[in-house]
């Protein structure tokens, strides 16, 4: 079951939703909007290694905006911090911003009970195309849960994403045993 306008901001009044900043105009109809943070990151080697750390290199989006390139995996973060405690946050883009062929996550728009930070968004296009910090570039859906959460992920020993940043996180694969 997907929460409403009303319940999510009735989930933000009692904490188990938080959203700061918060806007009521980004509240919609079943969602809330999300923006660009001021963050890119770009990898620095061009062959990634899933069993290494691969750096990546920050850069600041300036007035002027930054123009993605097609082929290249940036990583964004949301101006937004985000906590999620009784219920599961779905990250999508907004339609606006497919339609300008941007496509801001790659696998990962599924957050967990619990998760606590920014959203790194893993943003590709299929044109260059200008983009601005503080432009609209997804929406949280909220799903509820059916049942007690054992684990949440703000309380796993190996949640490899809970240092609340401002700056994108590259990915932590390494850290997995395989």
């Amino acid at each position: 079951m997907i929460l409403t306008d009303k319940r999510i901001r009735a989930e933000i009044e009692k904490g188990t939703i938080v959203i700061e900043p918060y806007k009521e105009e980004c509240l919609g109809t079943n969602s809330y909007d999300v923006h660009l943070g001021k963050f890119l990151a770009t990898y620095e080697d061009e062959v990634l290694d899933a069993k290494k750390h691969n750096k990546v290199k920050h850069m600041e989006i300036g007035e002027e905006g930054f123009v993605l390139q097609p082929g290249v995996l940036y990583l964004g973060v949301t101006e937004e911090y985000t906590e999620t405690h009784s219920a599961v946050p779905f990250l999508e883009g907004k339609s606006s911003i497919g339609r300008l062929g941007i496509d801001i996550h790659a696998t990962a728009g599924k957050g967990d009970v619990g998760f606590c930070n920014t959203w790194t968004l893993e943003i590709s296009c299929v044109q260059p195309v200008r983009v601005y910090a503080g432009m609209p570039i997804g929406q949280l859906i909220y799903f509820m849960i059916d049942g007690e959460v054992i684990n949440y992920y703000n309380k796993k020993a190996n949640a490899k994403y809970n240092t609340r940043t401002i700056k994108p996180v590259e990915s932590m694969m390494w850290k997995n045993k395989f």
